[in-house]
């Protein structure tokens, strides 16, 4: 699989321009699946517009999108706020898959930070489960930034058959380092490939940090072609890394920890005494 790390700064509550980029940068190179950053469509801090702007199912952004992927037989990853189907009002922080075919499936983020300058529990509703989104044959697990640094939400997606995990990420120059060591390890404990979407540029004097970048199953850096990117800011990167997804269940029986916490789940399960 052709993976495509669109790592660029989208310009803050301006929904046309940030699209317009989208749809340059998937008509300007081959990808199977390419991969924009947490919040791309708006920014990271839309302020009140985010409730307005909220994308939702049956919106014409939503709609170009999908034909976008109809039209380039690929798949299109990007993170957007999302209405809320099941609270009316509310608003996710959330990941939009358009495939191929059509369809869409929406990942919402799980951990909200409410520290320093960000503040996206005050806005967003979290979720509680993660579920793989299916891409042609494949399973692949779709987090949210803060969502990496909880190890449970990599090995629910895994244990759900997926043999890929990406991160939409809006993470500051300051956590850069903490990514570099926190994602090769969730490769490595689940032993499948990690893509790493990092957004650049400022918003409200925050700083983003870029870094995105692809590990393999070993936890390995894998390298990949850069590519020209379409005029934006200097820090902008497009780079498409090859994966082969075929090899995931391949490599698993060697480092089998996907089949050891699930016997040590189920022998936990059983040992444990009924209720007087």
């Amino acid at each position: 699989m052709r993976v495509l790390l669109a790592q660029l700064a989208p310009r803050r509550g301006d929904r046309e321009s940030n699209l317009r980029r989208l749809d340059e940068v998937v008509r300007a190179a081959e990808a199977d699946l390419y991969v924009f950053p947490e919040l791309y469509v708006l920014g990271y801090a839309p302020g009140d517009r985010v409730h307005r702007q909220a994308l939702f199912a049956g919106d014409p952004s939503v709609h170009k999108i999908v034909q976008l992927a109809r039209e380039r037989t690929a798949a299109v990853l990007v993170g957007l706020p999302w209405r809320s189907t099941d609270r009316p009002g509310e608003v996710h922080n959330a990941a939009l898959l358009a495939a191929p075919d059509g369809s869409i499936q929406v990942q919402v983020k799980r951990y909200l930070p409410n520290f320093g300058p960000f503040e996206e529990a005050s806005i967003y509703t979290p979720t509680a489960s993660s579920v793989p989104m299916v891409l042609g044959p494949h399973r692949i697990g779709v987090q949210i930034c803060y969502d990496a640094y909880f190890p449970e939400v990599s090995r629910e997606l895994a244990l759900q058959a997926s043999v890929l995990l990406v991160v939409l990420s809006a993470a500051p120059v300051t956590s850069k380092s903490l990514f570099e060591k926190v994602l090769p390890a969730r490769a490595v404990e689940n032993a499948c490939p990690v893509v790493y979407v990092n957004r650049v540029g400022v918003e409200d004097g925050i700083v983003f940090g870029g870094g995105s970048g692809a590990w393999d199953s070993r936890g390995e850096p894998l390298s990949g072609d850069l590519l020209p990117v379409p005029a934006g800011a200097p820090e902008e990167r497009l780079e498409r890394v090859n994966l082969d997804l075929d090899d995931v269940p391949r490599w698993r029986p060697f480092r089998p920890v996907l089949r050891d916490v699930a016997k040590s789940t189920a022998a936990g399960a059983a040992t444990q005494l009924p209720p007087p």
